[in-house]
């Protein structure tokens, strides 16, 4: 009897030094100070792509001469059927599965794939020949809030709005709530979709602090953050699955043991 107690005591003690979850396997950035960061260097900037929505205001010393260029909006339809003023707020440019806007009085103007910068460029340039001289264009370009979700093992699975037109895949993972512990922090899945609509996906390793340098470190539109159980939850989940039906065998065996070792008391 002593050695089946101490069999399974043993057996106890083993599962729960086996669940444990390293500190190698938990900690991030773990290489950070033997690393060199010099080529992390630089400032994200988000590029268009189609189904961005963008805010372009379009200001100069004679606001008259480049009023054409903002157009507002003075009325809606709300959803109960009724007209509701819109109070001048600005007009926003939904860019086409081909990357185009149409741009008042200059037409349709290709905009996928530049930052925010670059697009102001290319509309000043486009704009000039419609003013004269001696007036210098200011465009100013803003993107709508994008999105990105996050789900799997973190605090709590949510799709959350980019509103900087920046965000990291640590801030969006701190925004669900940070993984649980029974996260895979080495093998985070980042699912992606380009302009032409062609999705792919790669693996990022929030233990090696090399992910700083990655292209996917900053997120893009529309990107999927997935992260994976680890074996200890995959096998907890099974147990968890299976644990009703051998609950009814488990104690039909535990009475029958009771039984076995009451009598053999009993006979001595």
């Amino acid at each position: 009897m002593k050695k089946i107690l101490f069999s399974l005591a043993f057996a106890s003690v083993c599962l729960f030094f086996g669940s444990c979850t390293s500190t190698k396997s938990v900690a991030y950035f773990q290489n950070i100070d033997t690393l060199d960061l010099s080529n992390t260097r630089g400032l994200y900037d988000a590029k268009i792509m189609p189904k961005d929505e963008l805010t372009i205001t379009v200001s100069a010393s004679d606001p008259s001469a480049v009023s054409p260029f903002n157009l507002s909006v003075s009325n809606t339809l709300g959803s109960s059927g009724n007209l509701y003023t819109g109070g001048g707020s600005l007009q926003t440019y939904l860019v086409d599965n081909n990357g185009k806007i149409k741009f008042p009085v200059v037409g349709e103007i290709h905009v996928q794939g530049l930052t925010k910068n670059e697009c102001e460029a290319l509309i000043t340039e486009k704009i000039k020949p419609y003013l004269s001289k001696d007036e210098k264009p200011i465009v100013t370009v803003r993107m709508a809030s994008y999105r990105v979700t996050i789900i799997g093992e973190v605090g709590g699975a949510r799709v959350v709005p980019v509103t900087t037109e920046k965000m990291s895949v640590v801030e969006a993972l701190a925004s669900a709530g940070d993984l649980t512990i029974y996260g895979q922090r080495d093998n985070i899945l980042v699912i992606r979709e380009d302009a032409n609509g062609q999705k792919s996906a790669h693996r990022l390793n929030l233990n090696d602090a090399s992910i700083l340098s990655s292209p996917y470190y900053y997120l893009q539109q529309n990107d999927i953050i997935y992260v994976q159980p680890n074996k200890v939850k995959t096998v907890n989940a099974s147990i968890g699955s299976s644990a009703q039906l051998w609950t009814p065998y488990l104690s039909i065996i535990t009475a029958l043991a009771s039984i076995v070792v009451t009598a053999h008391t009993v006979s001595k």
